[in-house]
């Protein structure tokens, strides 16, 4: 039903490299970072005077009562050393997402601790009895229902291992202001099911005065075997500027099975940029699927790194973005063992005069023979001033592997909906069809009825904003 015209986007093609045996593959958790600009000194300072007033004021915040102490202070040196990557020119990581406006306002760390009544949390995203909800204001545990296996970050001594702070400045950022009270460690027993999803909901409330940060982070341990349902969802209580830097680490065990739903609606003066790293080992199966619509400037930077033989790696998503939102994707794959298979597959749905980016990457190194990989970017434009960038590329240096890769940017042509409004569908309806049917097909994976409706029903509410900002569908 869809003519897809690359003439309608801006559109970047990646690359495919083939090297030889001689070649050498980099690490792929070390990616290159940029030069502090001269212009952060100013936030630097309000930086460091909350980094101390936390270290002062939080019993073990800086000291040996605590494990992570070391691994705040180094993670603050490497962000006063490498700051936001501001500067694109050769910084292929943030190419086309220009941070500027992030650099100008005067964020603040702390402890915002806020009290919210849980019915007002429950309008945003579903909480039923049936999950185990693990509620988070502010970076703070307000509330908890249910069996999660959840244990306070400070448990966990591998928090830092798959998430770099020295190759990415928001991540250093966030492990700097690592916080004792807040974090979350879930370790799921082997070889158990665990029937109950598990839903980590961070809330901002930005009423407490100021640009606020919020830095939630979450390690999730699967034991051998083990299997077990992850919901993770990003709401606002307000809309003031803020900005969220959550960091998500997962070791997966041999034969573990763990499906993961991200869920990002942050208020569209907000800022997110969200960083989830995978270690997977045989014959585990990780399947991500998110759902992004909120954020003046958002970011979803996902990194699996398959270790183990016949490990499965799943990195679906849908973006929709009206007005002058900005969404970036970037995403990663290295497979380091045989017999492997990863998929990637996202979809936007740009109107207005917003503007999306894929940067999709698959690694495979030198004896990770037999793997299997796919990637794929499509989006719908449903406007002129839509942009997309769209990057998809492989690195390929094994020989005996079977890969693809490819992207498109196009908008509905008039035939379409004069074949939908012939059938008796009005125009609108017949627009508002076309853009459901093109994200019904992410929307299906996930798979728990509850959520599932919920995302439908943000998808209509989201409609009118779409098609309030469309200039081309019927136009082509």
């Amino acid at each position: 039903m869809h003519r897809w015209q690359r003439r309608s986007s801006r559109t970047v093609i990646g690359t495919t490299s083939l090297l030889n045996a001689t070649g050498s593959s980099k690490n792929p958790m070390t990616l290159n970072v940029a030069v502090m600009p001269k212009n952060t000194a100013r936030h630097l300072a309000r930086y460091r005077d909350d980094w101390h007033h936390l270290a002062e004021h939080q019993e073990g915040y800086m000291s040996g009562a605590d494990a992570h102490h070391e691994l705040r202070r180094a993670a603050w040196e490497e962000f006063e050393r490498i700051g936001f990557p501001v500067h694109r020119r050769g910084n292929e990581l943030w190419k086309y997402t220009d941070l500027r406006q992030v650099d100008r306002i005067d964020f603040r760390f702390g402890d915002w601790d806020r009290h919210v009544d849980l019915a007002r949390i429950a309008e945003l995203v579903p909480m039923p009895e049936e999950w185990s909800n693990l509620v988070f204001v502010n970076g703070s545990l307000e509330h908890s229902s249910g069996d999660a296996p959840l244990t306070r970050i400070q448990a966990c001594d591998w928090v830092g291992e798959l998430a770099d702070y020295r190759s990415n400045g928001f991540v250093a950022l966030a492990t700097a202001f690592l916080r004792i009270r807040g974090g979350s460690y879930l370790q799921f027993d082997r070889p158990r099911e665990y029937v109950r999803p598990v839903h980590i909901i961070h809330v901002i409330d930005g009423s407490v005065g100021g640009p606020i940060v919020d830095n939630p982070r979450v390690a999730v341990e699967m034991g051998d075997g083990s299997r077990a349902t992850l919901i993770e969802s990003h709401v606002s209580l307000t809309d003031d500027v803020h900005m969220t830097l959550p960091v998500v680490e997962i070791k997966m065990g041999e034969g573990a099975e763990l499906s993961h739903y991200r869920y990002q609606d942050n208020s569209e003066k907000s800022f997110h940029f969200a960083t989830t790293r995978v270690l997977q080992e045989a014959n585990s199966n990780y399947r991500s699927t998110s759902f992004s619509v909120g954020s003046d400037i958002g970011r979803n930077d996902v990194f699996t790194h398959l270790v183990g033989e016949y490990a499965e790696s799943t990195l679906h998503g849908v973006y929709l973005t009206t007005n002058r939102q900005h969404q970036d994707n970037e995403i990663s794959t290295t497979h380091a063992a045989p017999h492997c298979t990863s998929d990637q597959y996202y979809k936007g749905v740009l109107s207005g005069r917003s503007r999306a980016v894929f940067s999709g990457k698959i690694t495979v190194e030198r004896g990770a023979q037999k793997t299997d990989a796919n990637q794929k970017d499509l989006n719908l434009l449903l406007s002129h001033g839509a942009e997309v960038d769209t990057k998809p590329s492989l690195e390929i240096y094994a020989d005996d592997v079977k890969c693809a890769h490819g992207a498109t940017a196009g908008h509905v042509d008039e035939d379409t909906l004069f074949y939908l409004q012939s059938r008796g569908v009005d125009y609108h309806t017949a627009q508002a069809m076309l853009i459901r049917g093109f994200a019904a097909e992410i929307l299906s994976e996930f798979e728990d009825n509850e959520l599932h409706a919920f995302l439908e029903n943000q998808l209509d509410e989201l409609m009118p904003a779409l098609q309030a900002a469309s200039d081309t569908i019927g136009t082509a």
